[in-house]
């Protein structure tokens, strides 16, 4: 994978016939790349993705609450949107824009104090008004630059989590394994299929409106791509069927 990141993806699906079920789905790095992204996620950005498509719980009344609380009641110093609209600080992960593009906070700078005194360095805010704990006299509004602690040189033009030479193998509870004869046999006999000739390939089309439905499944159920892919109405996904042989296909290394 390139610099460019894709707003859609496909996902094979090997699903059993008999009981309309997922056996596992396979999928490449972008598609994995998405799920490791959720970790990423704070919760405020979480809520505001999955507002429009019914939040369960009542994390969303938090939010709410927070909206609608007026701003004599909130300390001076605190924005809202730091908890409305709390930054990913994931800056590194350059992966496949499946999910909607929402407003941050705007305290996207850090400050430092820059006076000629020993420890004022040390000191970093987010906030150019805030006076200097260490010399008490001047305020930190000197810009200083955030260097994200992952980056390291390196030879791969890959961008993301995982390396896009393999592979991947999912199972409906969203557990990502690299692909091998070995762990396909092992789901196989722990699902316990007995014929091949039960088994059919789907590929599917992952936007964002899947993205969204796999988000907010995999905070409630333990088969989120049966329930977002199997149990969809006619029409509501881009599904072509593949049916016939199964083809597997094992990473090298």
């Amino acid at each position: 994978m390139a610099n460019s990141s894709p707003t859609s993806v496909c996902l094979k699906l090997l699903i059993d016939l008999k009981s309309n079920t997922l056996v596992f789905a396979g999928a490449g790095k972008d598609f994995v790349d998405f799920l490791f992204n959720i970790m990423s996620l704070p919760v405020g950005t979480v809520i505001r993705l999955l507002s429009e498509h019914g939040m369960e719980g009542c994390t969303g009344n938090i939010y709410q609450s927070i909206e609608n609380l007026g701003e004599s009641y909130m300390q001076s110093a605190t924005n809202k949107d730091i908890l409305l609209k709390p930054m990913v600080t994931n800056y590194a992960a350059n992966v496949a824009l499946l999910l909607p593009t929402l407003q941050s906070s705007t305290y996207t700078n850090l400050y430092t104090c820059d006076y000629n005194h020993g420890s004022c360095c040390i000191n970093v805010t987010n906030d150019p008004n805030t006076i200097c704990p260490s010399c008490g006299r001047y305020a930190m509004d000197h810009n200083v630059t955030f260097v994200n602690p992952t980056s390291k040189p390196s030879c791969s033009s890959e961008v993301g989590f995982v390396k896009g030479a393999a592979t991947y193998m999912i199972t409906d509870d969203l557990v990502v394994r690299p692909m091998s004869i070995e762990s396909i046999i092992t789901l196989l006999n722990k699902l316990n299929t007995k014929d091949v000739g039960d088994l059919e390939v789907k590929v599917v089309s992952v936007g964002v409106d899947e993205a969204v439905k796999l988000l907010k499944a995999s905070l409630r159920s333990k088969t989120a791509i049966t329930d977002v892919f199997l149990e969809m109405k006619a029409g509501e996904s881009d599904v072509s069927s593949s049916g016939g042989s199964v083809a597997i296909e094992e990473n090298s290394g």
